[in-house]
């Protein structure tokens, strides 16, 4: 039922867009918690009556490779509508499903004849008209379905218009490679040539007839894609921005406001990261605005954005707090993390921030009003606005809500057999916030296996107030485990000194922060058989997984790894040379972090499971591993996934992880 819920999200709103009257709200919505067919809603904040706009049904289920590819990164397994965009009136609708281009106004859904397939489709401010990108070709049509022609054509095969390279949606947090000046003449766009990079090739074992993909791919040490950003005029007229990118190689953001164009630029090793103005009509820049830091500069989800009067919004980081600046000057309290600005209505700056890593709040700042927080119960907050109209949208341990204006948002996801029950605790000296799971029927002095539950990556969280996080550890601690979910050191949420903590990705810290928590569970509960502890995880938790066994078998006794990374010199540029640096300059924390020369060490049992699509942790990871293990002398075992990527497919991994958990540690 996970699988088939896609984690009981399916039938739950997102994407929202506020009309700039706060009278309106857009969004998107499955009609119930098993379709998968996203479909595009308006309710009115007045009256509570709700529309339909677009539904695409199963015109939405077809997809190249490539858009499967671009959702895979997205995280997004679902059909219907993939995305959509808004005029500057919330009146005129742009929307994309099964890779063709529907628009919405005055109440009529249109498919237009654009080329097909597309992606990334943009309205633009006025309405007037759509872009989109079509095999790797800016193109432009009207919002009346006339007029469709090529703004910007690529040169070679290896060169886009208009998308986001492989770093920057994978680690950079931006998907998009357009940005439409507000009065809808002109178009920031990003040319990426992708013909440094290295090509990589995945098969499909399953279908030996079918031809390898090549791919770009660019892993840590090796040449990234050559990143460009254009002026583009709706007429045909062309001008380079110069960001220098020999110094800044990575495109972070772009920002096309009434006050200007903006570009957020950093350097190779991350440690330069600056805000640009950008004059459109000459290309060249000035800078607004920069941070350094001796590890790395931190990208906020959301940053910088501008208030109607022009003063820039931004982060700093000071101390142990990352804080909110407006115009330069700090406007929040130390102690309390910035995390992501959602929305600028007006004077009033919205973004979230907390004091406790287990939770994150809604807040506004504006000069009159000053601080203010909007969200009191423990749990993850967010939110838009717009037209004074604030969307909140949250999700706690009692279950998920999403408000706008008095108006609750209808929520059509099936609720989880499996409740979890969540016991939150500090552990050890370093306060780790970790997270204890029992079974839902069990009496004190019963003794139980433990099954470490982390994810230990840097920029993830997993002991969050957020019952969502818990369903498949609360199965396993029902299956009779006690699960411990532990976050670490360089865990996001506890500021900027803690973050850094993941600076040269130590494997010791990792494993240490691992064993503090379970030590200081263990010393709660008695009742835990630390004879019999095992540990699954999944990407950079199934790293931390395989790592625990092969170098800490004295406290971890089975394993089971998905979608490992073994081998640090294979996962890309822009995330891995963030904590490891670059290994043409230094090789050794890479040596010390890589898991194929622990290989002869494995005296614990261990299962790796990998997608043979994943095209962000390649399989060669687990290849490599594996064979490292075979040429040991080393049992252990492997369960391909064929045509999977990234994440898990719509099937049962659950049980067969169980099976293995229970048969190596006798559960």
């Amino acid at each position: 039922m996970l699988s088939r819920t896609q984690g009981f999200t399916l039938g739950r709103p997102h994407r929202f867009t506020v009309s700039p009257d706060g009278t309106r709200l857009v969004f998107l919505r499955s009609r119930g918690g098993e379709d998968r067919v996203r479909r595009l809603w308006e309710l009115d904040l007045v009256t509570g009556e709700e529309r339909l706009l677009a539904d695409p049904g199963a015109r939405g289920r077809g997809m190249s490779a490539a858009e499967r590819a671009r959702r895979e990164r997205q995280r997004d397994r679902s059909a219907g509508v993939s995305g959509y965009t808004a005029d500057q009136g919330v009146r005129v609708l742009a929307c994309t499903a099964g890779e063709k281009l529907y628009v919405v106004a005055d109440g009529d859904t249109r498919e237009m004849a654009a080329r097909t397939p597309l992606t990334d489709a943009t309205v633009s401010p006025d309405g007037s008209a759509v872009a989109y990108v079509h095999d790797g070709e800016l193109r432009l049509i009207g919002t009346d379905g006339t007029d469709d022609r090529a703004l910007a054509s690529p040169e070679h095969a290896d060169i886009t218009y208009g998308l986001a390279e492989h770093v920057a949606a994978e680690s950079m947090d931006r998907t998009r490679g357009l940005w439409w000046s507000p009065d809808g003449r002109r178009l920031a766009v990003a040319r990426v040539d992708n013909s440094p990079v290295e090509v990589w090739h995945l098969s499909d074992p399953a279908e030996p007839t079918r031809a390898p993909t090549a791919q770009r791919y660019p892993r840590a040490g090796t040449a990234n894609a050559v990143v460009d950003l254009l002026v583009l005029d709706r007429e045909g007229g062309r001008r380079t921005v110069d960001f220098g990118w020999a110094d800044y190689e990575y495109l972070v953001d772009v920002v096309w406001d009434e006050h200007g164009l903006l570009a957020v630029v950093q350097n190779r090793p991350q440690t330069t990261m600056r805000v640009l103005a950008v004059d459109p009509f000459t290309g060249r820049t000035e800078v607004l605005a920069e941070a350094s830091d001796p590890a790395w500069t931190t990208i906020v989800p959301g940053f910088p954005g501008r208030t109607p009067s022009g003063s820039l919004v931004w982060t700093e980081d000071r101390g142990e707090t990352r804080f909110l600046t407006v115009g330069g000057e700090s406007v929040t309290p130390p102690g309390l993390q910035v995390s992501s600005l959602c929305a600028i209505d007006g004077d009033t700056v919205l973004f979230t921030a907390s004091s406790e890593p287990t939770e994150r709040h809604l807040w506004t700042w504006s000069a009159a009003e000053g601080l203010r927080r909007l969200t009191t119960e423990p749990g993850l907050h967010t939110g838009s606005r717009a037209g004074g109209a604030t969307v909140i949208s949250s999700a706690t341990l009692s279950g998920t809500r999403v408000t706008c204006s008095g108006r609750t948002v209808k929520d059509l996801a099936l609720s989880s057999p499996v409740v979890p029950k969540v016991s939150l605790l500090r552990a050890g000296r370093r306060d780790l916030r970790t997270a204890v799971l029992f079974p839902a029927v069990w009496q004190r002095g019963e003794r139980l296996p433990v099954l470490m539950d982390p994810y230990g990556g840097p920029a993830a969280q997993r002991v969050v107030a957020d019952r969502a996080r818990f369903y498949s550890s609360q199965w396993f601690a029902d299956q009779g485990f006690a699960v411990v979910v532990a976050d670490g050191r360089g865990t996001p949420g506890r500021g900027p000194k803690w973050e850094r903590e993941a600076h040269g990705r130590s494997a010791k810290k990792l494993l240490d922060d691992q064993v503090e928590a379970l030590e200081t569970v263990a010393a709660r509960y008695p009742e835990l058989d630390l004879n019999r502890v095992g540990i699954r995880g999944w990407s950079a938790g199934g790293y931390l997984a395989a790592l625990a066994v092969l170098r800490r078998p004295d406290v971890f006794h089975a394993a089971v790894a998905g979608a490992p990374v073994t081998d640090m010199r294979l996962y890309d540029t822009h995330w891995q040379e963030r904590y490891l640096g670059d290994p043409r300059l230094d090789p050794t924390p890479y040596e010390e972090a890589s898991l194929i020369a622990d290989a002869p060490l494995l005296d614990r049992p261990l299962l790796l499971i990998h997608g043979l699509s994943d095209d962000n942790v390649y399989p060669v990871h687990t290849m490599r591993l594996s064979a490292a293990l075979l040429a040991a002398g080393k049992p252990h075992t492997v369960l391909p996934l064929p045509g999977a990527s990234h994440m898990p497919p719509d099937t049962d991994l659950l049980t067969p992880e169980l099976r293995f958990l229970r048969d190596a540690l006798r559960a």
